[in-house]
């Protein structure tokens, strides 16, 4: 984890460098995906981001592009999630894995986030 001014920036994985879901400089100019309220749950658990799940795409991007997940009801961040195809290949997909999560809600990031507050 890497604190800016004792304020989380960035997160280090296995797979990268990834903006913390408490960098909200950040979060507000990162493409984003909207997901339905029955896959918050998955994704608060650590799954994938599959396509039948997400409602909205905003921005424009390429694979492997960083995108902000947020719930549809309350627009909060959820999660970070590394993107598996462009985003118009996401609108015209159907079914199967659109982003593979890498930062969420609930995560051991995000308790150790929230126990700095």
């Amino acid at each position: 984890m890497f604190l800016i001014d004792d304020k989380p920036f960035a997160i280090s994985t296995g797979s990268g460098l990834f903006p913390s879901l408490l960098n909200e400089e950040v979060l507000k100019i990162l493409p984003s995906i909207i997901v339905d309220m029955g896959a918050i749950p998955h994704i608060c658990n650590g799954a994938d981001i599959m396509r039948p799940g997400i409602k909205e795409i905003h921005g424009e991007f390429e694979e492997g592009a960083v995108l902000l997940v947020k719930d549809i009801r309350f627009g909060k961040p959820i999660g970070i999630c590394v993107a598996e195809t462009s985003s118009e290949s996401m609108q015209a997909m159907a079914k199967g894995k659109a982003a593979r999560n890498v930062h969420y809600v609930g995560d051991l990031f995000w308790q150790a986030l929230k126990k700095s507050d």
